[in-house]
């Protein structure tokens, strides 16, 4: 007799990808016109195309994630798996696709993913380290009785007299 796995009551919170988002934004708003004036043009397309992209397999990889972990805790490490496995083929497809000499440098393109996977890394450890997650849910305060005796006040304990 087999049953199926129960829903999950833990709550995914993807708050961490308007964080990451708005970091890469930030880096890539200063990395790419740099990068244009240094290296050229081609270049600082490709730390666009390659920051959109970072950003793009980690948005992907969240809502994943947690889109499995709402149905069963169990299921996240093979989404996250599949993802992975997804976005690398599309990756690959889309390298193989561009020209070697084309509108975009792809070494370029290249490190910028390196790094804004780095980034984006450690993007979410600080956004992990910052918050009070909990392995299991923490228990809900005790409950009172309204007409309890022991009913503490919020001003604090009433001595008789």
């Amino acid at each position: 007799m087999s049953t199926s796995p129960a829903p999950s009551d833990a709550p995914w919170d993807l708050s961490f990808l308007r964080v990451g988002a708005l970091v890469a934004a930030a880096v890539t708003a200063v990395a790419a016109p740099v990068t244009g004036l240094v290296a050229g043009w081609a270049d600082a397309v490709g730390v666009l195309v390659g920051a959109v992209v970072v950003t793009a397999f980690f948005v992907v990889s969240g809502v994943v994630v947690a889109w499995a972990g709402r149905i069963n805790d169990t299921f996240t490490l093979p989404a996250a798996l599949g993802a992975f496995f997804v976005k690398a083929l599309v990756l690959f497809a889309v390298l193989n696709a561009l020209p070697e000499d084309g509108w975009l440098d792809r070494l370029t393109m290249a490190w910028t993913v390196v790094a804004g996977a780095l980034l984006w890394s450690a993007v979410q450890l600080r956004w992990v380290w910052s918050r009070p997650l909990y392995y299991v849910q923490p228990p809900a305060p005790p409950r009172e009785a309204p007409d309890s005796p022991e009913r503490m006040d919020p001003d604090g304990p009433r001595t008789r007299g």
